[in-house]
């Protein structure tokens, strides 16, 4: 079991960055894949990064390819977001969650939740 614990939303204008970190608790952190989902007011949450085990591999969502950067420190057990060049439209609590199985990009397959982080981006 892991326990995961999200830092560093806030709020930014378009065009800057922030970091969001993920703390996890837990003998087993490295066995699991690692991901960001995000969720706006009214909508689904939505995929937006994730990594394997070994940090080796990354997958992004279309919407933030090129913009965000998904990485892990297995020996401190933290997860990374790097966001940059934010929108409006990112604007979003954003959710770290650990995944016992292979890596995916479907919030069903994610087995382990932070509390989330907001992040607002204004225009």
């Amino acid at each position: 079991q892991v326990q995961l614990v999200e830092s560093g939303g806030g709020l930014v204008q378009a065009g800057g960055s922030l970091r969001l970190s993920c703390a996890a608790s837990g003998p087993t952190f490295s066995s699991y894949a690692m991901g960001w989902f995000r969720q706006a007011p009214g909508k689904e949450r939505e995929f937006v990064a994730a990594i394997t085990r070994s940090g080796g591999i990354t997958y992004y969502a279309d919407s933030v390819k090129g913009r965000f950067t998904i990485s892990r420190d297995n020996a401190k057990k933290m997860v990374y977001l790097q966001m940059n060049s934010l929108k409006p439209e990112d604007t979003a609590v954003y959710y770290c969650a650990a995944n016992p199985g292979l890596v995916g990009s479907k919030w069903t397959e994610y087995a382990y939740w932070g509390q989330g982080t907001q992040v607002t981006v204004s225009s």
